[in-house]
């Protein structure tokens, strides 16, 4: 009886996982689509470095957002706590939706993006025009997160799957609509962005209507209060927030070596690849939060029989043929930069093998409503990786690329240790 229960909780496992991790995968894609449209337009190098630097600002916004997945799939259990969930999360949207309206219609838009992102004057305008856009896509994201919290809290992973698979043959039709129309603008890509996340929402919005329909009144596990619920968000966003300082920091160190241009183009191929490998795994966390309780043993099982894919995955691409070739008919690299970048993915294989594991510890954290200790797992990963690039910068510029994936693999090393 023991094997017959343990097969079926490893199915239903299964079951839950798959769904998260072709949505997340899915995801990609539908930035593929939006550059494949952009790189069309008759200035497109112009368009795109426009596009690039108006999404990595609404980056930071989409983010905080995003948190209100795992928020909402940790802490709602009835109806009571979905409606204490919807007030913050109302609240937490406005707030992030101010902001991004104070940078998209005031100078301190002009001044983040020509100073800070360093935009030339001429495509000042047109960033913010692309930013204007994406305020709206900041808020049907978020809102997408809170109802896809209730699906997965309930269970129902595959219509975040069914939503995104919608969500890209819609964006994929706009996108062949603009092509053919020749109109192609930055704005165009924000277009097809916010109508594509639109369509999510609705879907996620729908089910999860129908899903807190059927939830109970009162659960004994209900949070009492907004409190709750700050108590929980709070340092996600604090650890979101020093995460969001890595990357900067990494092109910053990057800029210092021997061969700029070779070291920052080898290691952003390099994690382009890796992060697309990942990014089937980075939903482990809600294993955690929703099975945990029920059955700890097989949940561990289960980390440890998918946990080492990511790892196996990147060092077949490292040490085989197959990463050359991919590298060079997928994504177009050869020359000096194909053996660049093969060099940092045999680096990046740490990062893919302590990264699952992370996810697990988060899940833990998030499921004993521990949170707090992602501010200091945050901050050493942090603290390690600046100790690794500057000790890298110093001592081997030559390096190059490998000195950023030594610097993000330690640093997620420190963090798992933590």
């Amino acid at each position: 009886m023991n094997n017959t229960k343990e097969d079926l909780s490893m199915k239903s496992l299964f079951i839950f996982f798959i769904p998260l991790g072709l949505s997340a995968s899915l995801m990609a894609l539908s930035h593929i689509i939006i550059n494949s449209t952009l790189v069309r337009a008759d200035n497109s190098e112009f368009i795109l470095a426009s596009y690039a630097i108006a999404m990595s600002l609404f980056g930071i916004t989409e983010r905080l957002g995003n948190l209100l997945r795992q928020t909402c799939s940790s802490l709602v259990r009835d109806k009571n706590s979905y409606k204490l969930m919807s007030h913050f999360s109302f609240y937490l949207i406005v707030g992030l939706t101010l902001v991004a309206i104070s940078v998209a219609y005031t100078p301190a838009g002009e001044f983040i993006f020509a100073k800070i992102f360093g935009a030339k004057g001429n495509m000042v305008d047109d960033i913010k025009g692309i930013y204007q856009v994406l305020i709206f896509v900041t808020i049907y994201s978020a809102s997408r997160c809170v109802a896809q919290g209730i699906i997965i809290y309930n269970r129902q992973t595959k219509w975040l799957t069914i939503g995104m698979v919608i969500r890209l043959a819609a964006m994929y039709l706009l996108s062949l609509y603009f092509i053919h129309s020749g109109n192609i603008t930055g704005v165009t890509g924000a277009l097809i962005f916010l109508i594509g996340m639109m369509i999510e929402c609705l879907i996620s919005f729908i089910e999860a209507r129908s899903l807190v329909r059927k939830m109970p009144e009162k659960h004994e596990l209900q949070i009492k209060s907004k409190k709750s619920i700050v108590k929980f968000y709070s340092p996600l966003m604090l650890s979101s927030v020093i995460v969001l300082m890595i990357g900067p920091a990494i092109n910053v160190s990057l800029g210092k070596t021997a061969d700029i241009e070779l070291a920052i183009a080898s290691y952003a191929l390099a994690m382009s690849v890796t992060h697309l490998i990942l990014s089937f795994f980075i939903f482990f966390h809600q294993i955690v939060i929703n099975f945990y309780g029920e059955n700890q043993t097989i949940v561990k099982n289960f980390l440890f029989l998918i946990g080492f894919i990511p790892f196996i995955l990147v060092g077949i691409l490292a040490y085989t043929p197959l990463g050359g070739l991919f590298l060079e008919h997928v994504m177009g690299v050869n020359g000096r930069l194909l053996d660049a970048s093969l060099q940092v993915l045999k680096i990046t294989m740490f990062m893919a093998l302590v990264f699952p594991f992370i996810d697990f510890l988060n899940g833990l954290l998030m499921f004993y409503k521990r949170t707090k200790i992602t501010i200091f797992s945050q901050s050493a990963n942090f603290v390690v990786t600046l100790i690794a690039l500057i000790v890298g910068v110093k001592f081997a510029a030559e390096w190059n690329g490998l000195i950023g994936a030594i610097g993000i693999s330690l640093g997620s090393l420190a963090e798992l240790l933590w």
